[in-house]
C-alpha cells in the first residue's frame, strides 16, 4: 500500500514567535564581547572595501590618498548579512554543522566576502591576500576595481554558489543544495527586496517537496532591513500579523528578531538560531527514526534590522541608517569634502580596529577562535564547491535502448519515449545524485517511463484517487512544479553541489527562464578561469512540445526564439543540439550527460516521427555534428547543382520531401543534403570550439552553389551563424516566422514557408538552369501546396499521402 506523507504541525501557535532573550541570556558576557567585536572587525572590512586602497589599518590619519579613485559597492545589507554569518559559525561549532550560506540579496558581497577573508579561506584561495597587513591593503583594493571582484558573491567568492547578480532564486538555489544531502544545513538569507519576484514567491512553496529523512534543511532567513535602492520594500511596510501569516500559509514556522541595539539583537539572534537548528535536527530525527516522510512546518527567521547597521545615522542631515541612503556608498564625496572625509575616519575608527587586529594585521586569536575550522567554515565547504563531491554518473550503455531503423525514413516512432527508458535507468543507477526535472509535463514530454524508477515527490496531502496514476511518493525523484523558475534554481543548485539532473519543457515557456539561463552561463564562464573551482556537471535543458507540433495550442506557443538568445552567451560554455530522430536524440543526450561545465540545449519534439538512422549511423552523425546524408543525396563525384540543408526533425522531414518532388520533376538535378544536430558547427573555427574551418564548410556547403536551408528555428538565426562563410551570400533559409494559430502540422509548415512545395519552389528559383524550364513544376507545385491547404481547411487534418509521407525505397 502507498505510504502517505503526514503532516507535522507543532509550531507555537499563529502568533508572534520570539525567542526569549531574558535570563538566563543566549550569550555570557564574555561570548556576547567576542561576537560583537568579529562583528565589528566584519563591519570594517565592509567599509573598508568600499573606501581604502592604502592605510588599511588606519595606522595613521586618515587622508584623500588613501581613498580609492571611484567608490562603488554597496554598504545597506552587509552588516546584516555578517551578522548572520557569525552567529551561524557560532552553532556550526557548538553542534558541528554541516553547513553553507547564500546571500539572497544583490550586492551583498562585502558583508559574505569579510567573514571569509577572517576565517582564512580567502587567503588559502588567493595567497596574495593574505593574513596581514599587506594582504589587507590588497583585499581592499581589489573590490570593485578594475581587474578585480564586484559587488556581489560571484564565482570568485570561496564558499558562495548563488551570485544575486539576479534576485529571485536563492530559494530555489538552497533547496536544490539540500536535496540528497541528509546531513547538509543551507542558510540562505532573503533579501526583502529579492522577496517582491514571483521566482523568490514561488520558491516558498519549496518546503512542500523537501524529505526530512533522505534531505538536509533549509533555513530562510529574511532580511527585512525595509529598503530597496531607493523605495521601501512590500513586506517591511505590511502589519506583523500579515507578515506572518503570510509565511504561516506558506507552511512556514516564522520567528522574529527585531530591533537595532547590538547587544540586545546578539542575544535575541543567538537563541533564536539555535531553537530553529534545534528544531531543525528534532524534525529530522523524528522522520528518520520512524521512518516517514513527512512534511514538517520547517522554521524561518525574519531579521529586522536597519538598513546600513551601524553606519554613518545621518549625512549632511539626511537620514541614512534605516533609510535607502545607506544602499550604496553612505559618504559618497569624502575626496573632495573635508568634512565627509572626517565623518568617514569617525565612522571607521568606531569600529576600534585596533583591538580587532594584531601588530601584523592579523585577527587577533581570542576572535579568530571563533571560526569554524577546515572544511567547516562556510567559505570551504566542500558542498560549495560541488565538483570536488561530484562522482560521474553510472550511465547504461545507451545503444540498448535504440530505435530499430531497417530503411531511413520508413518508420515512426516517438523520438523522446527512448530517452524516458534511457532516465528511467539512469536514476535507477544512481538514486542520491540524480534528478529529473519538468513543470508538470514529464509524462507529456513522454519521459513517464522515469516513474518506473521513482515516482513525483509529494509531501502534500494526498487524495485515494492519487493511487490510480497519480505517480506521487514522498521518496520520489521526479521534481514537477508549475514554476519553471523554482525547478530551474532547483536543478541550477543541485548541479552547483555536485549532483547531477536533466531538465524538460515546452519550448515556448522555455523564456520563462530565459534569465536565470543568462546567470548560469555567466557563472559557469566565470567559473572556467578559476583553478580552484572543480567541474560540475552540465546542466541538461530538453526543449520539446515544440513550435512545429502546436497546431492545436495556437500562436501562443509557437516560439523557438530561445536558442536565439543560447546563442549569445560564451561559446565556451554553451552548445546546442537539433537530433533528427531517436537514435541521433539517445546519443546526444548521453554525451551530455557525461559532460561538465556546459549548458546542453536539446530541441527534440515528442510527437512520432521518422527515423532516418541505425545507431551506429547517429553515433557517427552526432559525432561529426554535420554531415551528407548519402542516402538521400545523388551528387557523389560531381559538383551538386544546389545544397538543401535541415537542421531540426520536422524541417528535416520537409526537406526530404521536396527532395522527392524534385527529383520527380527533374531526374538529373545533382541534389546534396546536410543534415546538422550540433548547430555550433555551423560557426567558424575561430568563433567556437565546435565550429567548421572554412575549408571544411566549403566543401560541404560548396563556394558558389545554392544553398536552402530549413531550419527549426528563426530564420536569421542561421543568417548569423554562418554570415562570414565563403558562401553565404547564396544561403537562402526557410524558418519559423511568426505564422499560423490552429492550423494541421503542414498547413503551419505551409504559412511559414518550410514545406516540401516551398523548399522544392525555392530550389527552382535559385538554380539558374531551372529558372525557366521548371516553370510547369512550379505551377504544379504551388496547385499541390493549394490543394493541401483547402483540404486542411475542409476536413480539419492534413491529406493522408502527405501527413503519412515516407522515403520512398530504393530512391
Amino acid at each position: 500500500m502507498r505510504e502517505t506523507a503526514t503532516v507535522i504541525d507543532d509550531h507555537e501557535g499563529t502568533r508572534r514567535n520570539e525567542v526569549s532573550a531574558a535570563p538566563p541570556p543566549a550569550l555570557s558576557k564574555d561570548e556576547l564581547g567576542r561576537i560583537d567585536a568579529y562583528w565589528r572587525a566584519c563591519n570594517y572590512l565592509a567599509a573598508g572595501m568600499i573606501y581604502l586602497r592604502a592605510n588599511p589599518l588606519l595606522r595613521e590619519p586618515l587622508k584623500v590618498e588613501h581613498i580609492k579613485q571611484r567608490l562603488l559597492g554597496h554598504w545597506g545589507t552587509s552588516p546584516g548579512l555578517s551578522f548572520i554569518y557569525i552567529h551561524l559559525n557560532r552553532l556550526i561549532k557548538k553542534y558541528d554543522l554541516n553547513t553553507i550560506f547564500m546571500a539572497g540579496p544583490g550586492h551583498g558581497a562585502p558583508g559574505v566576502l569579510a567573514p571569509a577573508y577572517l576565517e582564512g579561506a580567502y587567503s588559502e584561495v588567493y595567497p596574495n591576500k593574505g593574513e596581514d597587513e599587506v594582504g589587507m591593503r590588497e583585499f581592499f583594493k581589489e573590490f570593485s576595481f578594475p581587474g578585480g571582484i564586484g559587488s556581489h558573491c560571484t564565482p570568485e567568492t570561496p564558499g558562495s554558489i548563488h551570485e544575486g547578480g539576479e534576485l529571485g532564486y536563492s530559494v530555489s538555489h538552497a533547496f536544490g543544495a539540500a536535496y540528497d544531502n541528509p546531513d547538509l544545513l543551507v542558510a540562505v538569507v532573503v533579501g526583502d527586496g529579492e522577496s517582491e519576484t514571483g521566482p523568490l514567491a514561488a520558491a516558498w512553496h519549496s518546503d512542500k517537496f523537501l524529505n526530512p529523512i533522505r534531505d538536509g534543511a533549509v533555513l530562510p532567513i529574511l532580511q527585512l532591513n525595509g529598503y530597496k535602492i531607493n523605495n521601501p520594500t512590500v513586506l517591511s511596510r505590511i502589519s506583523h500579523d500579515e507578515l506572518e501569516s503570510l509565511f504561516v500559509g506558506y507552511g512556514w514556522t516564522p520567528y522574529f528578531v527585531e530591533g537595532s541595539d547590538p547587544a540586545e539583537m546578539h542575544q535575541k539572534m543567538a537563541a533564536t538560531l539555535e531553537k530553529c537548528v534545534l528544531e531543525i535536527r528534532r524534525i529530522q530525527e523524528q522522520a528518520r527514526a520512524g521512518g516517514k516522510a513527512i512534511r514538517a512546518r520547517w522554521p524561518m527567521i525574519v531579521l529586522r534590522s536597519p538598513k546600513g547597521w551601524t553606519g554613518p545615522k545621518a549625512v549632511d542631515g539626511h537620514k541614512v541608517e534605516g533609510y535607502w541612503r545607506a544602499h550604496q556608498v553612505p559618504l559618497a564625496g569624502v575626496r573632495e569634502n573635508p568634512a565627509h572625509l572626517k565623518q568617514l575616519e569617525d565612522w571607521l575608527r568606531s569600529y576600534r580596529p585596533e583591538e580587532l587586529f594584531d601588530k601584523t594585521g592579523r585577527l587577533v586569536p581570542e576572535l579568530k577562535a571563533l571560526a569554524p575550522q577546515g572544511t567547516r567554515r562556510m567559505s570551504a565547504n566542500p558542498h560549495a564547491n560541488g565538483g570536488l563531491l561530484r562522482k560521474p554518473l553510472r550511465l547504461p550503455d545507451f545503444r540498448d535502448y535504440a530505435v530499430k531503423v531497417e530503411a531511413a525514413g520508413q518508420t515512426t516512432a516517438e523520438n523522446t519515449r527512448p530517452l524516458g527508458r534511457f532516465l528511467r535507468d539512469i536514476m535507477r543507477n544512481n538514486m542520491q545524485s540524480f534528478r529529473v526535472f519538468g513543470p508538470d509535463e514529464t509524462a507529456s514530454n513522454k519521459l513517464d517511463a522515469v516513474y518506473e524508477a521513482s515516482k513525483k515527490v509529494w509531501l502534500a496531502d494526498y487524495l485515494p484517487e492519487d493511487a490510480d496514476g497519480g505517480e506521487l511518493a514522498p521518496d520520489g525523484r521526479v521534481m514537477e512544479l508549475l514554476s519553471e523558475h523554482t525547478l530551474e534554481g532547483w536543478l541550477e543548485g543541485y548541479l552547483l553541489t555536485g549532483r547531477h539532473g536533466f531538465f524538460s519543457t515546452y519550448e515556448s515557456f522555455v523564456h520563462v527562464i530565459d534569465s536565470m539561463f543568462n546567470q548560469h552561463a555567466k557563472w559557469l564562464e566565470s567559473c572556467r578561469g578559476l583553478s580552484w573551482r572543480a567541474p560540475v556537471s552540465s546542466l541538461n535543458l530538453l526543449i520539446t512540445s515544440t513550435v512545429w507540433r502546436q497546431d492545436h495550442n495556437g500562436f501562443t506557443h509557437q516560439d523557438p526564439g530561445f536558442l536565439d538568445l543560447v546563442v549569445n552567451k560564451s561559446p565556451d560554455v554553451c552548445r546546442i543540439y537539433l537530433p533528427p530522430d531517436a537514435n541521433s536524440l539517445l546519443c546526444v543526450a548521453d554525451h551530455c550527460l557525461k559532460s561538465t561545465n556546459y549548458i546542453n540545449v536539446i530541441v527534440s519534439d515528442k510527437q512520432k516521427h521518422l527515423q532516418y538512422m541505425t545507431m551506429d549511423q547517429a553515433i557517427v552523425h552526432c559525432t561529426k555534428g554535420l554531415g551528407i546524408w548519402p542516402q538521400v543525396s545523388n551528387d557523389e563525384g560531381t559538383e551538386p547543382d544546389v545544397v538543401i540543408a535541415s537542421a531540426g526533425d520536422i524541417p528535416t522531414k520537409e526537406s526530404l520531401a521536396a527532395i522527392i518532388l524534385l527529383r520527380g520533376h527533374f531526374p538529373h538535378l545533382k541534389i546534396r543534403f546536410v543534415n546538422v544536430v550540433d548547430l555550433f558547427r555551423l560557426t567558424p573555427s575561430s568563433e567556437h570550439p565546435h565550429g567548421l574551418s572554412d575549408r571544411d564548410f566549403d566543401t560541404l556547403f560548396t563556394e558558389d552553389k545554392p544553398i536552402i536551408f530549413n531550419f527549426h528555428g528563426y530564420p536569421w538565426l542561421i543568417h548569423r551563424l554562418t554570415y562570414r562563410r565563403t558562401n553565404h551570400k547564396n544561403l537562402h533559409v526557410r524558418g519559423y516566422k511568426e505564422k499560423g494559430n490552429i492550423n494541421t502540422p503542414l498547413d503551419l509548415a505551409i504559412r511559414n514557408q518550410i514545406d516540401r512545395f516551398t523548399i522544392a519552389m525555392d530550389v527552382i528559383d535559385r538554380v539558374p538552369a531551372l529558372r525557366v524550364s521548371g516553370a510547369h513544376a512550379k505551377e504544379n507545385l504551388r496547385f499541390m501546396q493549394l490543394e493541401c491547404q483547402a483540404y486542411a481547411y475542409e476536413n480539419g487534418i492534413d491529406k493522408p499521402e502527405q501527413d503519412g509521407w515516407t522515403w520512398p525505397g530504393n530512391k
